[in-house]
């Protein structure tokens, strides 16, 4: 994984395999606390589910994290100083912000529990104002250029 610096956000990482990207996951979930979202896009095999996998393991989840594509939500517990919910979101098969307001998407955003939303731009207006957006590109077989926008706590 290398790190490409820019004059100003975002910033931008090299990834050249799904480890590098899950290890670019567990890097990023250190900066993270409570109340934390992370709006995740990028197209279909992008990696992710590899990104929350790294993610989860840095937040301390002795869960397997899976992509919650057919249950939506999945509920994990992080070991931070103190634990807290983790919550892996795919909204790919929400119809917008109607169908994440009615499984309790806003309560999951401000319960002081740390989101990460796959197709986060189907829920885009939902989303709070500091939430950190992580963009895939693919850029290769294996290759990818993963892009951090936000304020870090």
């Amino acid at each position: 994984m290398t790190w490409i610096p820019r004059e100003a956000s975002p910033i931008e990482f090299s990834s050249a395999s799904p480890e590098e990207t899950e290890a670019l996951g567990e890097r990023l979930a250190l900066k993270l606390g409570p109340g934390s979202v992370l709006a995740l896009r990028g197209p279909l095999g992008a990696g992710k589910t590899c990104f929350a996998k790294g993610l989860a393991r840095g937040l301390g989840v002795e869960e397997e994290v899976t992509s919650p594509t057919y249950t939506i939500v999945s509920e994990y517990e992080a070991q931070l100083k103190d634990p807290l919910p983790f919550y892996h979101i795919d909204a790919y098969r929400l119809n917008g912000e109607d169908d994440f307001e009615a499984l309790g998407g806003r309560e999951l955003l401000y319960g002081g529990g740390i989101c990460l939303i796959e197709w986060s731009e189907r829920i885009e207006t939902a989303l709070p104002p500091r939430t950190i957006r992580v963009e895939i590109e693919i850029t290769g077989g294996n290759s990818r250029i993963i892009r951090v926008l936000g304020e870090l706590p």
